[in-house]
C-alpha cells in the first residue's frame, strides 16, 4: 500500500490559513504554487453521457410511492452511512444501509435520500458527494480523492442511473438544521445528519419509519427473487469449490475452506453477505464459529454455512455438513439423516397462507421424536416439545427471513413475522439442526463432537415453495455420490 495522502485539504478558520496542510510523517514538505496550478488542468472530459437507469430502477420508484403513501406531509430522511475506520488511517468496505440501498439502489458512502412533502406527495432527491474538486486539489491530495480511491458518478451521471434528482450532500446538514415540519429519520447510520435534526426527530417516531422500511421488505418482488437466486447459484458453485479442495484444507486450516468460498464471492458478487462459517469437527457444534483457525481432519464433519452477497446486496444463507473423507461414519450418518428428516418436513410446511412459525414446529417435532428414540430424554414427544428439553441438541429457530440483510427484516412487528402469514415472494431459510456438544455428558461418547445443520433458501410461490438451492445436494447417499464426482 502507498502511504495515504501526504497533503490533504484543509477548511480554513480565515482567509489567511494555510488551506493545505501537511501529515505528520509526510515525505513531501509541502505543494508548490507551480505544482498546485499545473494540478488543476490539462486533464480530459470523462463525463459519461450514455448512461442507462439501474436495472431496479422502476422497483426503487415504486419503493419510494409506498413510503410516501405511508407517511403524508412528513420530511423522510435516509442515510447511507458513512465510512468506519478500521485502524488509524484505513477504512473497512463499505456498505450502504439496507433502507437507503433498498430505496435508490445507489450503494455509496455519504449519501442520503430525502423525500420533501409536497402537495400531492413526495419530492425526492438523493443527495451524494459530486466528483472530486480538482481547484482546490482535493482529487489528489485528500484521502478520499479520486486519484486514491477512484472516480466517483457526476450528479447528473446519478440522476440518469438512479432515476432521483441529485444534488451535493455537503449542503444537506445545513437545510436539514433550517427544516421545519415534522421529520423521521433512520437512526444509526450517518452521526452528521442525525445531529443537524435532533431537535426535530423522537425516538419513537424514526422506529415507526424503521418498521415500516423492514416490513416492505418482507414480500420480494421478481427483482429481488432474481437476484437471491443469483446469489445461491454463485454460493452453490463456492461449495464446489470447497469440496475440490478438501485436502488442501487438510493440509493447513479452515482458513483454506474460508478463502477458497471468499474467492468465489469476491469474483462473481460483491462480497460474502455474513462471516463463513467453515467449522470442522467439534466447531460444528458452536453456531457461529467464524474464527475458522482450527485443523481439518478426515473422518470429521465439515459444517459450512456460507452465502455470496450479489452487487445489489441480495444473500444466500446455504448450509451444508459434509464428510472430509467423503463418506459419513454410520453415527454421523444417523444423525445426519435425522436432521435431513427434520429439514423435509420443515420445508413441506413452508406453504402461502401458513403460519410463518409452521415450518419451525414441523422440525422441532422431528428432532424431539429422534431425541426421545436414541434414548436421550425421556418422553412422550408432547412433553419434551412443551418444555423444550429438545433444546439441549437443537440450539436454535429453524429459520428466518432472508433478503439484503441475511437475517432480513429484523425490525419488523412480531405480529408480521414469527405470528405472521406466509405470503408468496417472502424468502426463508429452513436450517434444523443437531449439536452434541463435545463436553457433554449427557449423550453417549459416540454422539460428543458431532454438529449438522443443513439449509437451504426456499421462496414461497403461488401453489407452494420452491427450494432456490436444490442444486447442492441434501441427502446422506447424494452428498456421498456428489463429493466423490467432484474430486474425481
Amino acid at each position: 500500500m502507498t502511504v495515504a495522502d501526504e497533503l490533504t485539504p484543509e477548511t480554513p478558520e480565515d482567509e489567511s490559513e494555510e488551506p493545505i496542510k501537511k501529515r505528520k510523517n509526510g515525505l513531501y514538505p509541502g505543494v508548490s504554487d507551480e505544482l498546485a496550478e499545473s494540478m488543476k488542468s490539462g486533464w480530459a472530459d470523462t463525463e459519461l453521457h450514455d448512461l442507462r437507469p439501474v436495472e431496479q430502477a422502476g422497483h426503487t420508484a415504486r419503493r419510494r410511492a409506498a413510503l410516501s403513501a405511508r407517511f403524508p406531509g412528513e420530511r423522510l430522511v435516509i442515510p447511507a452511512g458513512n465510512l468506519k475506520t478500521r485502524s488509524n488511517d484505513t477504512e473497512y468496505p463499505f456498505r450502504a444501509s439496507v433502507e437507503y440501498a433498498y430505496l435508490t439502489g445507489n450503494l455509496t458512502e455519504d449519501g442520503v435520500l430525502v423525500l420533501e412533502p409536497i402537495a400531492d406527495g413526495h419530492k425526492a432527491t438523493i443527495y451524494l458527494l459530486p466528483r472530486s474538486d480538482r481547484e482546490n486539489g482535493e482529487f489528489w491530495l485528500s484521502g478520499q480523492g479520486e486519484l486514491w480511491v477512484g472516480r466517483r458518478h457526476s450528479l447528473t451521471e446519478a440522476e440518469k442511473l438512479y432515476g432521483i434528482p441529485a444534488s451535493d450532500v455537503r449542503e444537506l446538514a445545513e437545510a436539514l438544521r433550517e427544516a421545519t415540519g415534522p421529520v423521521r429519520v433512520v437512526r444509526g447510520y450517518d452521526a452528521g445528519i442525525q445531529a443537524a435534526l435532533t431537535d426535530k426527530v423522537t425516538a419513537e417516531r424514526d422506529e415507526e419509519l424503521r418498521v415500516f422500511l423492514s416490513e416492505a421488505r418482507l414480500v420480494k418482488d421478481e427483482f429481488e427473487v432474481g437476484e437471491l437466486q443469483k446469489a445461491v447459484d454463485s454460493t452453490v458453485r463456492g461449495f464446489e469449490d470447497v469440496v475440490k479442495v478438501l485436502d488442501r484444507a487438510e493440509a493447513t486450516s479452515e482458513r483454506y475452506i474460508e478463502g477458497t468460498f471468499f474467492l468465489r464471492a469476491r469474483v462473481e458478487g460483491n462480497d460474502v453477505g455474513y462471516g463463513s462459517i467453515c467449522a470442522a469437527g467439534p466447531h460444528a457444534c458452536t453456531l457461529h464459529w467464524v474464527r475458522n483457525d482450527g485443523p481439518v481432519r478426515s473422518g470429521d464433519l465439515l459444517l459450512l454455512d456460507a452465502g455470496v452477497e450479489t452487487h445489489t446486496l441480495y444473500t444466500a444463507d446455504v448450509t451444508r455438513t459434509l464428510p472430509i473423507n467423503g463418506r459419513f461414519t454410520e453415527i454421523q450418518k444417523q444423525v445426519y439423516d435425522a436432521v435431513y428428516e427434520a429439514q423435509e418436513a420443515g420445508i413441506a410446511a413452508v406453504q402461502p397462507g401458513g403460519k410463518y412459525r409452521d415450518f419451525h414446529d414441523a422440525a422441532q417435532r422431528v428432532l424431539a421424536e429422534k431425541v426421545v428414540e436414541w434414548g436421550l430424554v425421556e418422553g412422550p414427544v408432547e412433553r419434551v416439545l412443551e418444555l423444550g428439553l429438545q433444546r439441549r441438541w437443537t440450539l436454535h429457530g429453524t429459520g428466518h427471513m432472508l433478503g439484503m440483510d441475511v437475517h432480513d427484516c429484523a425490525a419488523a412487528r412480531t405480529e408480521t413475522y414469527v405470528e405472521g402469514t406466509l405470503e408468496p415472494g417472502m424468502v426463508l431459510t429452513v436450517e434444523p439442526g443437531l449439536y452434541f456438544q463435545a463436553d457433554d455428558l449427557t449423550v453417549p461418547e459416540e454422539y460428543r463432537g458431532i454438529g449438522v445443520r443443513i439449509e437451504d433458501d426456499i421462496l414461497v410461490t403461488e401453489d407452494g415453495n420452491r427450494n432456490l438451492s436444490d442444486a447442492l445436494p441434501r441427502t446422506s447417499s447424494e452428498v456421498e455420490l456428489w463429493m466423490a464426482s467432484l474430486k474425481g
